[in-house]
């Protein structure tokens, strides 16, 4: 994984902090500790449902209120592998927008970018946009 010019030194790992699965976990948090490189988390949310009936859009009190409960669940999903790989720097990325589009984003300037399959064998939804949108590479590991 040779780095071009315009690529950080990042691996890029794609997480559902409600559901968080253990393979894409162990693999980045592993590729990151071996290559020495800083691991970017990035959990993407969505407004809860009850959002969209508002009539006025979502007050600003409230979109913070949710975002802070995304970050503290990322935060938590995240907590036994950094004290399970204390030598790994984190970054924990929490954004607003949908999982493929915030992966390809970040994936034109990172080393690498991760995400998970289904136990199932079925690729999902993300993934498959993810290696279909993303200019980087991506690896796909088994959840």
């Amino acid at each position: 994984m040779r780095n071009s010019p315009n690529r950080i030194a990042e691996i890029v790992l794609g997480l559902d902090a409600r559901n968080p699965a253990e393979g894409p976990l162990r693999f980045a948090f592993g590729c990151a500790l071996l290559r020495g490189v800083r691991l970017r988390v990035v959990h993407a949310w969505r407004f809860p449902s009850c959002a969209a009936e508002l009539p006025f859009g979502v007050p600003e009190e409230d979109r913070a209120a949710w975002e802070d409960h995304e970050v503290q669940l990322l935060s938590d999903a995240l907590r036994p592998w950094q004290d399970k790989y204390p030598e790994v720097q984190v970054l924990e990325d929490v954004r607003l927008l949908p999982p493929a589009e915030a992966l390809a984003r970040l994936s034109s300037d990172a080393s690498l970018v991760v995400v998970g399959r289904h136990r199932d064998g079925d690729l999902g939804t993300v993934a498959s946009e993810v290696l279909r949108d993303s200019p980087g590479p991506v690896i796909v590991v088994p959840a």
